[in-house]
């Protein structure tokens, strides 16, 4: 994706306007400009596409976390039955070979999304410095791994420190008593500020940051903060800033169920001038149902979607609209060296390719995170015919649907190669975008006037063309203008005016991971 500047998203929004038939020079006259309907325009989703993700738990450089976790886990909660697995039975390692191999097929089928890199996973070992039965020649060939083949499609992550015991921070070692107050699956269970959470989550990114692995946002443990909610998002937002300086830091804790809105939720939101501070909170949209955090679960696929991709879970979410965030964890990939996970995996991914590859976009957790808080911090200002951006945010494959009077669904155009443009469920037959008898006047497509236009509507096919290519979509319902997909609309340096706001946001509630 283009990485834009804000000066340069701001550009394209208003090259954008003009694309729509707007307006361009930005001015206002007359009356004081308010905020646009949101009947008459809308932000859609990016590209005109559902947002498609992988967020991947439980992750490191080659422990098999279920391997180390599950006695950990059975001495700080023993009345537990589902911590006592066979766990001397299961392979310490997940190899390297595997996580080349699963790299290379998600990027082959365009896969995106969140990678979990735990820093000192269960207590084994630092990633920045060694990792007990393994030589350091063997780490450093995983790390760089890591960077070259994960890291370009998936946003890394750290799962706090450990995943399981408590770290003493000041002394580097974990707490000395074991037991559910000092896991942090359920850490803590005493009111903590924002300033002590985000010490405690810096010190897990800076173990990152020393293995040259950059990161955005971080992945809660289980319940890591659930007596503590809004105190962590803040939390985050300061030690993400802190030691990466992102500009859209989020955090993964929440998976939404049922009919619950899978958008994720800016909270925290302050905005001066042109800075803005926040913290974007993206959640799942499933459950694990391959082979669960220890590898040891029964595989169940289908609930993503079956085999034609007309039923499950990540199914309904696109049908809804997005995001559909699917979650799993990696051990459930490797599946104890069985790689059901996987096999499974690879099933949902193909069906849900061959139904929906035309309506859905695979994204990073990060992207999405961009895209949504870009989406309602971006103000829309009408002024009788004209649309101004203003952006606090840039984003690329920035969409906007204007829907006007007159328009007729039964136009439906196509684009060349003949595909479904996004958001136009079915394209209109016919060797041309734009048919005899319409044309095109300010990104829309309108019945021609008298049978004299016909001519005039075919000379307009080669002008509809070019407008696709620079990143228009027309679809039955109105014009979608997709920003900052090229360089031309960069080129057109058009007034905008700048965001002002401040606001806070409640932290939500939705259902945590266990």
């Amino acid at each position: 994706m283009w990485r834009a500047s804000r000066r340069e998203f701001l550009r394209a929004g208003t090259a954008l306007a003009a694309g729509l038939g707007l307006a361009a020079d930005g001015t206002p006259s007359g009356a004081a400009p308010s905020h646009s309907s949101r009947k008459d325009v809308e932000v859609i989703n990016p590209q005109g596409r559902v947002p498609l993700s992988l967020f991947i738990d439980d992750s490191t450089c080659l422990v098999n976390t279920a391997h180390f976790f599950m006695p950990q886990l059975a001495e700080a909660w023993p009345e537990n039955k589902n911590f006592r697995k066979p766990w001397k039975t299961w392979p310490r390692e997940i190899p390297d070979a595997f996580l080349r191999e699963f790299a290379q097929w998600c990027g082959e089928h365009g896969v995106k999304g969140k990678f979990t890199i735990i820093p000192y996973p269960g207590c084994v070992g630092w990633l920045d410095r060694e990792l007990p039965g393994w030589s350091r020649q063997e780490l450093r060939a995983s790390l760089k791994l890591v960077r070259e083949w994960i890291a370009p499609r998936w946003d890394i992550t750290p799962e706090m420190i450990t995943h399981t015991r408590v770290i003493d921070i000041r002394a580097g070692r974990p707490m000395d008593e074991v037991s559910s107050a000092t896991m942090e699956n359920s850490y803590p269970q005493t009111a903590k500020t924002a300033d002590e959470l985000a010490a405690y989550i810096a010190y897990a990114l800076r173990i990152l940051k020393n293995c040259d692995l950059e990161c955005s946002g971080i992945t809660t443990p289980g319940g890591f903060g659930n007596a503590a909610k809004s105190e962590l998002s803040l939390a985050v937002q300061q030690a993400v800033r802190d030691v990466f300086a992102a500009e859209v830091p989020y955090y993964f804790k929440y998976v939404v169920e049922g009919d619950g809105s899978t958008a994720p939720k800016l909270e925290h939101v302050h905005e001066a001038g042109e800075q803005v501070k926040l913290t974007v909170n993206v959640p799942a949209g499933t459950g694990d149902w391959f082979g669960n955090w220890n590898g040891d679960s029964p595989c169940q696929g289908h609930r993503y979607a079956n085999q034609d991709a007309t039923a499950g879970r990540l199914v309904d979410l696109i049908e809804r609209g997005g995001p559909a965030v699917m979650l799993f964890h990696w051990p459930g990939m490797y599946c104890n060296g069985t790689r059901r996970g996987f096999e499974e995996f690879k099933k949902v991914v193909t069906a849900l390719e061959s139904r929906f590859r035309d309506r859905t976009l695979w994204m990073k957790s990060s992207e999405i995170a961009c895209y949504f808080a870009a989406k309602e911090l971006t103000r829309i200002e009408r002024n009788g015919s004209e649309l101004t951006l203003c952006a606090a945010l840039a984003c690329p494959g920035f969409a906007l649907r204007r829907r006007r009077a007159g328009s007729r669904a039964a136009h439906r155009p196509q684009r060349r190669d003949g595909a479904a443009p996004p958001g136009c469920p079915a394209a209109r037959s016919g060797p041309g975008d734009v048919a005899p008898g319409e044309r095109r006047r300010g990104g829309m497509l309108r019945p021609a006037q008298g049978q004299g236009h016909a001519n005039a509507g075919r000379r307009k096919m080669k002008r509809r063309c070019r407008l696709l290519r620079q990143g228009m979509v027309v679809t039955p319902q109105g014009c979608v203008a997709i920003v900052g997909d090229g360089e031309h609309l960069r080129d057109k340096a058009i007034p905008c005016i700048p965001a002002s706001r401040a606001a806070a946001s409640e932290v939500s509630n939705e259902g945590e991971r266990e």
